[in-house]
């Protein structure tokens, strides 16, 4: 193990705005996801700079500096120019890139760099703290054979990822063949208000959960905006729970119900797979289960405009009136009822892939935890 600053160099090699070309590549920490795939990049050009920026190239490590707990930590195969926020690492001749990147996107090595950050809101690494992450070095015929052996672990676990991916687009497809493009509706479908086809009412949440704790560890299922934004369209499980306390200023839905969330994550949706409470922050709408899968595709053509149009105060938020006022072109019933069964096969699918996955992200954490032992 040496310290990483012996065997690879941070290069902050700063540009300023002006001397950019506009075609030059940007990335900044949004177009790259936790576990290192670039999303995306934008021409400079684009992304229309102001401040100075780092240069890299395609033998350079990225590392995301803030929050390093997300483990942005990405390969570039281009030259560009990136975000402060990130360190372009490059390399010495006994350190294999590939088997870098792996090493440092292990649990315990961002953990490691979690604790060395500084900054309670926004944590980040300094480029003095990250060159002291101890690394192994092995030759580097073994550091490229344990990457090569890491790389087809995360390969596969990346298909699955696009599988998932796929599926989304297969329903919202499925929903324009049927039901035509939900903003323009080019097939002239009557129009109805969500009170037309079903109840909707936001949560109770006399107070708030994180600030009585005397509310929460007991029986009762408890759904917040993070849980709806983050189900991929189906809650099927929950992080905390309410107690007798909780639900006694609170309010139970049943399984079936519609999530949407109106505060900081805007018109993000759920199905509950179980009986559940929630906060005010998230409204419940509750109808067939024809509507429920209707109304839940039909807002995530909606969700970018209600996110873009949203007021922000302290965080942005629409509000109950806001949602009753929608008007939506609504199928008929033979097509609602094909469309929900539809909904419901690709559903199982998805079931299992997320399953598949499930499988992926252990094995590739287990043949990690073997690689840097010494046991692969």
């Amino acid at each position: 193990m040496v310290p990483l600053g012996d065997v690879a160099t941070v290069e902050r090699k700063s540009v300023s705005a002006d001397d950019i070309g506009g075609d030059a590549w940007y990335l900044g920490l949004e177009h790259i996801e936790s576990g290192g795939r670039i999303l995306g990049r934008q021409s400079a050009r684009e992304a229309q700079l102001k401040s100075s920026k780092f240069r890299f190239g395609p033998n350079h490590l990225l590392y995301g500096k803030l929050r390093p707990y997300l483990a942005k930590i990405a390969l570039p195969d281009f030259e560009g120019v990136c975000s402060t926020d990130i360190l372009p690492v490059r390399p010495g001749p006994n350190l294999d890139r590939t088997f870098l990147a792996h090493y440092l996107r292990k649990s315990d090595v961002v953990d490691a760099a979690n604790l060395r950050a500084s900054g309670a809101n926004l944590p980040r690494l300094s480029p003095a703290e990250l060159e002291k992450l101890p690394v192994p070095l092995p030759s580097l015929d073994e550091q490229r054979r344990i990457a090569a052996i890491l790389d087809q672990a995360d390969a596969i676990r990346t298909k699955r990822r696009d599988a998932l991916a796929r599926l989304e687009t297969i329903v919202r497809n499925r929903f324009i063949e049927v039901f035509g493009n939900p903003v323009l509706n080019p097939y002239g479908l009557p129009t109805v208000s969500l009170l037309d086809i079903g109840a909707l009412g936001r949560g109770v949440s006399k107070h708030r959960p994180r600030n009585d704790p005397a509310l929460l560890g007991g029986p009762y299922p408890l759904i917040q905006t993070g849980d709806v934004a983050n189900s991929g369209g189906r809650i099927s499980s929950w992080t905390a729970t309410y107690s007798e306390l909780g639900l006694r200023q609170s309010k139970i839905w049943p399984s079936g119900t519609l999530c949407i969330t109106i505060a900081a994550n805007i018109a993000k949706t759920g199905i509950l797979d179980f009986d559940a409470c929630f906060p005010d922050s998230v409204v419940g709408f509750q109808s067939s289960r024809e509507n429920v899968h209707f109304v839940q595709c039909w807002m995530s053509f909606l969700q970018p405009i209600l996110e873009s149009q949203a007021p922000q105060s302290a965080q942005r938020n629409i509000n109950l009136a806001t949602l009753r006022a929608l008007q939506i072109p609504i199928g008929s019933l033979d097509a609602l009822h094909d469309f929900a069964a539809f909904c419901e096969n690709v559903e199982e699918q998805r079931s299992k892939l997320f399953a598949a996955a499930d499988e992926d992200d252990a094995l590739c954490a287990s043949l990690q935890f073997r690689a840097f032992k010494g046991e692969l």
